[in-house]
């Protein structure tokens, strides 16, 4: 095992960066230097904060060997590292990170319902210049793109804007009518080439993507475990929901002592369908249910 050095993300993905890193037993904490805190696990010797913008090309250049930032940053810097692990977060906690890089037009535009619609010389305004100009590239329209520095649904003087958003709100609070989605976009654990070569530092980074994929597996899923009579064990488990197949045990004695034998039951279920469901399971004779919280699942 060789220690790694990490570059995990400032901004609007910190909080909840900071959480998972908590979640897995990895807690990063800070010190007098406020962008190079410390995590207390031998496997890690480095650890710094900054920009998401910036991490894709740090880690490829090898200034660190994991980082976590966005797939749309990976696209737009055009950076040459090693995807090992989609973590599906954003910054509201307990929803799925998935965001989209999008063309937008003034909603008030007639006559443009597809990108390939747009005159040439058209005045684009993005974060994203990289990516923007080869979508117009790609569909053969020269295009004049304007670097914004944020707030670019303010930027209405422009033709159009590729922007990230996950739900579109407020490009339409902002009289912007989506177009097109250019990327789709989530949370990525990025490695450098040379280090995920390097056998120690490899094993290393498997282990830590296996505490942090772990969590991020276990979000939104809670434990359920009952007890249930043979006569009732086969209804209930035909509705029971569960990662693969309920883990099924016999309670000691119970045959003798109660004069029926009882089973123990345990499955994984969607934290979102667990309020509907433990009311069906009491009503087909499950008894003493259980519901616990997970903190990681491995598989």
């Amino acid at each position: 095992m060789k220690p790694i050095s990490i570059v995990v993300p400032k901004g609007s993905l910190e909080a909840q960066t900071l959480l998972l890193f908590k979640q897995a037993g990895l807690e990063i904490k800070a010190t007098s230097k406020e962008y190079s805190p410390t995590i207390e696990d031998a496997r890690i010797a480095r650890v710094k904060i900054l920009r998401p913008q910036e991490i894709p090309e740090y880690v490829e250049k090898g200034y660190f060997d994991v980082g976590i930032t966005g797939k749309d940053w990976i696209e737009e810097r055009g950076a040459d590292v090693v995807e090992i692990a989609d973590l599906k977060y954003s910054k509201v906690a307990e929803k799925e990170g998935r965001v989209k890089v999008v063309f937008a037009v003034q909603a008030d535009k007639t006559g443009i319902n597809e990108a390939n619609a747009m005159e040439p010389q058209s005045k684009i305004s993005t974060e994203y210049p990289n990516l923007t100009k080869s979508f117009f590239a790609k569909l053969g329209i020269p295009v004049q793109v304007f670097f914004s520095y944020g707030a670019t649904e303010a930027k209405d003087m422009m033709d159009g804007i590729v922007e990230l958003t996950e739900t579109g709100e407020t490009l339409r609070k902002n009289n912007w009518r989506i177009i097109e989605t250019i990327l789709e976009s989530s949370t990525m654990l990025i490695v450098n080439k040379d280090s995920w070569r390097d056998s120690g530092k490899r094993k290393t980074i498997e282990e830590i993507r296996t505490l942090l994929s772990g969590v991020i597996e276990a979000r939104g899923k809670v434990l359920l475990s009952m007890n249930i009579a043979a006569d009732n064990l086969k209804d209930v488990v035909s509705i029971l929901p569960a990662m693969k197949r309920p883990t099924i045990s016999q309670l000691y004695d119970s045959e003798i002592n109660q004069q029926c034998q009882y089973y123990a039951v345990e499955a994984v279920v969607s934290r979102c369908e667990v309020n509907a469901l433990i009311p069906i399971l009491k009503s087909m004779g499950a008894e003493d249910i259980i519901e616990m919280e997970i903190t990681k699942i491995v598989k």
